[in-house]
């Protein structure tokens, strides 16, 4: 009896010991930006500015702007690239999410297999690794660092008629569902459940911010949903800027100068 009680008591220690080290894994605090390479840098800008949307900076090689940052709050960023090749696609080049632990998050991901590459200093100053998903698709993550052109702008470029302040969720067209799903899931760790569907995912316990994987719909362009008061009052800014809406339920779509579609909802 003795030995049962022991071996138990055992059990529940390391139990107890490998989830402790469970809630001690990093997590990803939500997502820092999305990249799209348009055509025309131009008519994309002013896309985002018609929202109320500030640039924050860009950065030029050669006297050339070879990326814009366009500032959704002080954690999140739409960055431009311009097509420079007519070869390159348009539309949703990738997203990155923001750590406070970048290396070890990168040892986190190195553990499980994802091979990530190693921690750099970006352009902009900040840390940054990235990874690619099943679908060849880069995903990056970065830490904002104080002195980077990030973490000065804080504060800064927050256009008071802006639609929306947040970037809530993502959702992913794919025709390789299950994959993707285990990418995101025993992968990432984006494991956390949510209430509006089995294959939309908190990005962590830190966040609301969401992936979503859409099967049934594998060609409709990446959807980019942000979060907004009152979507009726959206609706009418959009419009009132020449916009196309369209409307489902209590959601507004509207589509960019390439085709890119970004919703804009109440709910989380």
């Amino acid at each position: 009896m003795r030995a049962s009680w022991t071996t138990k008591l055992v059990v529940v220690v390391l139990l107890f010991r490998s989830l402790d080290c469970f809630s001690q894994t990093p997590q990803v605090d939500g997502i820092a930006h999305i990249a799209l390479r348009v055509s025309d840098l131009d008519s994309a800008r002013n896309f985002f500015r018609r929202l109320g949307f500030e640039e924050s900076f860009s950065l030029a090689s050669g006297g050339t702007t070879k990326e814009v940052f366009v500032k959704i709050n002080d954690h999140q960023f739409i960055e431009l690239y311009p097509r420079v090749d007519a070869h390159q696609p348009l539309g949703w080049v990738h997203v990155c999410y923001e750590s406070d632990s970048l290396n070890d998050l990168n040892s986190s991901y190195a553990a499980r297999g994802l091979k990530p590459s190693p921690v750099v200093k970006a352009g902009a100053g900040n840390l940054i690794f990235s990874l690619k998903d099943p679908e060849e698709r880069v995903v990056e993550f970065t830490q904002y660092m104080p002195g980077s052109l990030h973490f000065v702008d804080r504060g800064k470029h927050l256009g008071e008629h802006r639609i929306s302040n947040e970037l809530i969720g993502i959702r992913i067209s794919t025709p390789g569902l299950a994959p993707l799903e285990r990418f995101y899931k025993s992968g990432l760790g984006f494991d956390e459940p949510h209430e509006k569907s089995e294959i939309r995912m908190h990005i962590s316990s830190k966040t609301h911010q969401w992936i979503e994987l859409d099967h049934a719909n594998a060609t409709r362009p990446t959807e980019f949903w942000m979060l907004v008061s009152n979507v009726d009052e959206a609706g009418r800014q959009a419009l009132e800027q020449g916009f196309a809406v369209r409307r489902e339920k209590r959601v507004a779509f509207i589509h960019d100068p390439d085709g890119n579609i970004f919703a804009f909802t109440e709910n989380h």
